[in-house]
């Protein structure tokens, strides 16, 4: 209820306060009391021979964990100097979607960071996590989890307003023509019509599927990087027990030249503001994934500034920036969650709803962004990359006893495999059907075995190399008794099939019918 311009006063008075007073302080390793302290300053109006004055209602301003969260900013690059001016130089701007929480947002005027009102058990429970976090931060930095930079508390007139300082996921400087809000989950998970009519709606997971059903495409080293992270991050919230946490993901489109141009000139502004323009340490989306060593060299550098966003591709070819981050996971899987869920769970499909048990909603996040949200684009190329070229040559001797053995057996089989194997429209059918079931996986025939066999023999990569004759429907009679030669190759759980046509199939491209089953 209180009026944002005196809670936004507030907040930078104490924030800059208390980073003021911390700066006389020496350095020292941070301890396990370290992390339950709370400081506590009156700031009265007509000001005091410690507090300035100021034109906002007296306020109580207290700061948890001040030395913790010390060490949290240095970790990420952030000196004080810096903090205090993206916070307190200019007023914060108050951002127009509070989300279905009801929290208010304010970011600050360089665009770097978010402030956000949280309840008092969110604060709590923040608390009590910090010693947790403290120990993921040191073992892995690089994380995709929210950066948490300071929690506060304004008192003012019997009102408690608690506020965390985090990274800022989406930049302002860089316009999203899509974002998302992704849970894994199906149950209601559109976004309302109340939210379409926004100027910059936030979609929900069954959207992402209507409108991006091809998923988003990366280069292997950028998909698996993301997906460690992922996988990391997931453990780390199924350990505190924590759940109902988004991925909140932001959709650049690289072609539409004119908003790059925006973009461009905004952000050179917001950067000439900062002092010697430091950009701070893995706030950026590619570097949250990569570290800093490595976020130059893989990210498409053209004309455009990619302020730090991930390269992807969508299955129309377009060139994309993504921006993202784990979100709300100041959520923790107690009373009132397991209520939730038992009640959702009697009136709908329990596996769907997104109130769930922990470790069970973090692999069922896992798998949807694994198998719906981002693809590798590797598996899609027609030919082996020389690495897989070398590894096909030094396993040729190996696999060529296995050929020996099940050619024949191959061949009596092949045909039988043509005929009676499920066509590509009843896999289709089966792919739309568990659309509406994202935790189910489409069942594959298991029909190569004789990759199977041969993967005991070397479960790092197949070959198996047959000169055999082609036998074609009858509908391509033309074709029949022609050679042809095909290269199964796994690697990286992937396979890829290479397929050496003669001369005369290429010159009647219909006439080669391939059935692939993985």
């Amino acid at each position: 209820q209180t009026a944002s311009s005196a809670i936004k006063g507030a907040i930078q008075l104490g924030i800059g306060y208390t980073v003021g007073n911390l700066t006389s302080k020496p350095d020292r390793d941070v301890l396990m009391q370290d992390f339950y302290v709370v400081e506590s300053v009156f700031l009265p109006s007509e000001g005091s021979n410690l507090t300035p004055a100021h034109h906002y209602p007296d306020f109580r301003f207290k700061t948890y964990a001040p030395l913790a969260f010390r060490y949290f900013r240095e970790l990420f690059g952030i000196k004080p100097d810096d903090y205090l001016y993206s916070i307190c130089s200019e007023p914060l701007i108050e951002l127009s979607n509070p989300g279905a929480s009801g929290s208010l947002f304010f970011v600050t005027s360089d665009d770097e960071f978010i402030i956000k009102t949280v309840q008092h058990k969110e604060a709590e429970f923040l608390q009590k996590l910090l010693p947790g976090y403290y120990m993921n931060l040191n073992q892995n930095p690089r994380t995709l989890l929210p950066k948490f930079y300071g929690l506060y508390c304004v008192q003012s007139g019997g009102i408690n307003i608690r506020i965390v300082v985090m990274n800022n996921v989406l930049p302002r400087a860089l316009k999203m023509h899509f974002t998302y809000d992704l849970k894994g989950s199906t149950y209601k998970r559109r976004a309302s019509r109340k939210e379409r009519e926004k100027s910059n709606p936030t979609f929900k997971d069954l959207d992402f599927l209507q409108d991006m059903h091809e998923g988003l495409y990366f280069d292997s080293e950028t998909h698996s990087a993301l997906m460690k992270t992922l996988q990391r991050d997931c453990r780390v919230l199924e350990s505190f027990k924590i759940m109902d946490y988004s991925l909140l993901l932001g959709i650049h489109i690289m072609n539409s030249n004119i908003k790059e141009k925006e973009g461009e000139s905004s952000q050179s502004a917001s950067d000439a503001k900062r002092p010697g323009g430091q950009k701070v340490l893995y706030s950026t989306a590619m570097e949250s994934i990569q570290g800093p060593g490595k976020s130059g060299d893989s990210v498409t550098t053209e004309t455009t500034n990619t302020m730090g966003g991930i390269p992807a591709k969508s299955h129309k070819g377009e060139k994309l920036l993504l921006f993202m981050g784990i979100i709300d996971i100041l959520q923790s899987y107690r009373l009132m969650k397991k209520l939730e869920h038992s009640w959702k769970a009697l009136v709908y499909d329990g596996d769907t709803v997104s109130v769930h048990r922990p470790s069970f909603y973090a692999d069922r996040f896992l798998k949807f962004m694994s198998t719906r949200v981002f693809k590798k684009v590797q598996a899609l190329k027609s030919s082996p990359s020389k690495k897989q070229c070398n590894s096909i040559t030094a396993l040729k001797a190996t696999s060529q006893e296995i050929v020996c053995a099940i050619s024949q057996e191959w061949k009596d089989e092949k045909h039988g495999i043509l005929t009676e194997g499920q066509s590509y429209a009843s896999l289709d059918d089966e792919v739309l059907g568990s659309r509406h079931r994202p935790d189910l996986v489409p069942s594959t025939p298991s029909l190569f075995e004789a990759a199977s066999l041969a993967t005991t023999i070397s479960s790092s990569s197949l070959n198996v190399d047959e000169h055999c004759q082609c036998d074609q429907p009858v509908l391509y009679s033309s074709s029949k008794g022609l050679p042809s030669s095909s290269t199964f190759t796994l690697e990286d759980n992937a396979i890829y099939l290479t397929s050496e046509q003669s001369t005369l199939e290429m010159e009647n491209d219909n006439a080669s019918v391939l059935d692939v089953y993985l």
